[in-house]
């Protein structure tokens, strides 16, 4: 029996727009549908709808990274209301669950008020306002390298065009110059700003044992882990990165797999993917994973992507626990030189 001191809503997430679904005390157990700019304002306006004199108001909304994160530090803290966030694969299994199979808005916010009503609470705790910063710098640093591997690419095409202008070909090398020195700045902002966080810097220390990840890659992963639940298990962790794999149930590929969910955060998944690459090509254990995964069949994406999970598992490991990269623990490496 649920406590009639609580209403229940559900946020549904976007760019743009905050759905939001309230069920309210009493007998009629009415969802009532607004929405809501996802600003500032908007916020201010939906703690007002969500807060009722007298009762608690139980929040739950999907984690969908930066879109999510603003919204949820406005309503933490606010007396009368206690947020959760749920993996949005979390609750697509619950719609299913729920023979819910129509997709709008309206269904959306009724299974997410659903969930929060059936499922455990688990309060939101939200991440210091440091890790928050550095998060903002990680990913504006990654913007800016995709910008500036745009700008390599085109300067590559002008300098094969005979036609083309020397006058581009300058502004593009000015472009570049002026990028590279941004994310230079960040950088050594970043890691200025963890290393003034003992936590942080515990952190960043044992992310650079692992042979694939150097600095970039390091304020890359912290600045996405850093603002995670420390409490989440590993199969929570991997939907969470949108590395779970996903499964057909219909048709003639019931039971066939689709490849992964890239469901919830895509900055760490992301995050893991050079990180992967460079572990392949210089940890021996790693690459020892990664050639029984070729040795059984697998195509090279799937080998690569079990490589970043497996990355992933390992490093939420090591911060929980407070060790250094250990390879055999990765992957064991049988001896066979006295065979």
């Amino acid at each position: 029996m649920h406590n009639t001191d609580y209403d229940y809503a559900g946020i549904e997430v976007s760019m743009k727009e905050l759905v939001v679904g309230i069920e309210r005390q009493g007998a009629s157990r009415q969802v009532v549908t607004k929405r809501f700019k996802n600003t500032a304002s908007g916020h201010r306006k939906l703690v007002q709808f969500l807060l009722c004199r007298g009762r608690i108001t139980r929040v739950v909304a999907e984690y969908t990274g930066v879109y999510s994160i603003d919204v949820a530090l406005a309503l933490c803290g606010i007396e009368g209301i206690e947020l959760m966030q749920a993996n949005p694969r979390s609750v697509r299994d619950f719609a299913r669950a729920m023979l819910r199979r129509s997709k709008s808005d309206k269904v959306d916010t009724l299974v997410l008020v659903e969930y929060v009503r059936t499922m455990p609470f688990r309060p939101f705790v939200p991440p210091s306002p440091t890790a928050c910063e550095l998060r903002s710098m990680s990913r504006e640093i990654k913007s800016l390298i995709k910008q500036a591997t745009r700008v390599k690419n085109r300067l590559h095409a002008t300098s094969h065009d005979s036609t083309a202008s020397k006058m581009v070909a300058k502004v593009h090398k000015k472009m570049i110059l002026q990028i590279e020195k941004s994310i230079g700045e960040l950088e050594k902002a970043a890691l200025k700003l963890i290393q003034g966080e003992p936590e942080l810097q515990r952190k960043y220390d044992l992310l650079v044992t692992v042979k694939g990840i150097a600095a970039r890659s390091a304020i890359q992963i912290l600045g996405e882990i850093a603002c995670i639940p420390a409490d989440l298990d590993p199969h929570q962790l991997t939907a969470l990165a949108g590395l779970d794999p996903v499964h057909s149930t219909s048709g003639q590929s019931v039971n066939r797999k689709k490849g992964i969910s890239k469901q919830g955060n895509k900055n760490l998944r992301e995050a893991f993917y050079m990180p992967a690459m460079a572990a392949i090509r210089t940890q021996p254990n790693v690459r020892a994973f990664y050639m029984k995964l070729l040795a059984r069949g697998k195509l090279k994406i799937v080998a690569i992507v079990a490589v970043m999970r497996k990355l992933l598992h390992s490093v939420w490991g090591m911060l929980t626990n407070d060790q250094p990269f250990d390879g055999a623990r990765f992957y064991f490496i049988p001896d066979t030189s006295a065979a």
